[in-house]
């Protein structure tokens, strides 16, 4: 087997509603390429009968994964041990040790075995990053030691990349400079490029409301504009659009990309539109890094009716790219 065509999946954080969605998916779809799920084997066996899934698991060693022969008859896993004796708990920082330890194995046989499709399930982060990073985007570049790194929430129809991602909104005026916007369309450029064989149409939002500001200083004529005339020579971007009418149906289908200036900004209306028909992928890697595009959902856990079409999604994208 050619593990380069694996999807290499980390389960996350092990009180969420990953797993369930994971059940739903292999059940749902038919998958081509082997998936290695990270995790615990204990969790899995106690999600499993907690939510009525029935499954054979196949447990591995990730030292000698060029000796196994993987379909997807089974659940490939790599066992990394977590105590406990409930399927499941409230998040705190108790799981820290055990995100890490897959997050490290994880990372070292995308580096062994040259692994190029890579998904991981949602992250507290506030218990797990405690402040050191912004988010796992961030998380995962600098253990790669990614300079330039982009979050781009896709999907087919319309996708969205913010400057700023997990920063609060007092902070992200301070970072909205020619330097970062430049980085986040060079980026989204490429990946176009790469996967699908066109440079995309970018639209550009200001920071103020209708790209105006009363303050006597407008980061929207002092750094946007000039950014947008000076990236032109380029890429086939425009801009800026007041982000109160950009996602208007007449307007937001003459684009493949909208850039905001902040998380909200362009995640919120995406959403909206699109709700789980969406997945995070980080630009700048040296391999596909997808994820669903929602949180641990703490409130859902153990319901059993939480809806699995962002990681299907996911799934499907890192098959077909």
């Amino acid at each position: 087997m050619n593990f380069k065509s694996s999807i290499l999946i980390f389960a996350g954080e092990p009180n969420s509603i990953f797993l369930e969605i994971f059940f739903k998916s292999i059940k749902k779809i038919k998958i081509r390429n082997p998936l290695i799920l990270v995790g615990s084997y204990k969790l899995v066996t106690l999600q499993m009968k907690k939510l009525n899934y029935k499954k054979k698991i196949k447990v591995l060693d990730p030292k000698k994964l060029k000796s196994y022969r993987l379909d997807n008859t089974s659940i490939n896993l790599i066992d990394i041990k977590y105590e406990t004796s409930k399927a499941f708990e409230k998040i705190s920082s108790k799981s820290n040790n055990y995100i890490k330890k897959c997050f490290d194995t994880s990372f070292k046989i995308i580096k062994k075995y040259k692994i190029k499709k890579f998904i991981n399930g949602p992250i507290n982060k506030k218990t797990f990053l405690n402040k050191q990073f912004l988010g796992i985007t961030e998380y995962i570049s600098y253990k790669f030691n990614t300079k330039m790194n982009a979050m781009l929430i896709y999907n087919k129809k319309l996708s969205v990349c913010p400057i700023t991602t997990h920063l609060p909104i007092k902070l992200v005026s301070k970072e909205i400079n020619k330097k970062n916007i430049s980085k986040k369309v060079f980026l989204i450029n490429n990946f176009y490029l790469k996967k699908f064989g066109f440079r995309p149409k970018i639209a550009i939002l200001g920071l103020n409301p209708h790209c105006e500001s009363v303050d006597k200083y407008s980061e929207d004529d002092k750094i946007i504009k000039p950014t947008i005339k000076y990236l032109k020579a380029r890429y086939n971007v425009s801009g800026p659009y007041s982000a109160d009418t950009i996602f208007l149906r007449n307007n937001r289908k003459n684009f493949n990309v909208i850039i905001g200036m902040y998380h909200d900004q362009v995640l919120t209306p995406l959403k909206t539109l699109y709700e789980y028909d969406a997945i995070n992928i980080t630009l700048g890697l040296p391999f596909d890094r997808v994820s669903p595009d929602h949180g641990p959902n703490e409130k859902m856990i153990g319901k059993n009716i939480s809806n699995p079409l962002s990681l299907i999604r996911a799934i499907q994208f890192l098959e077909k790219n």
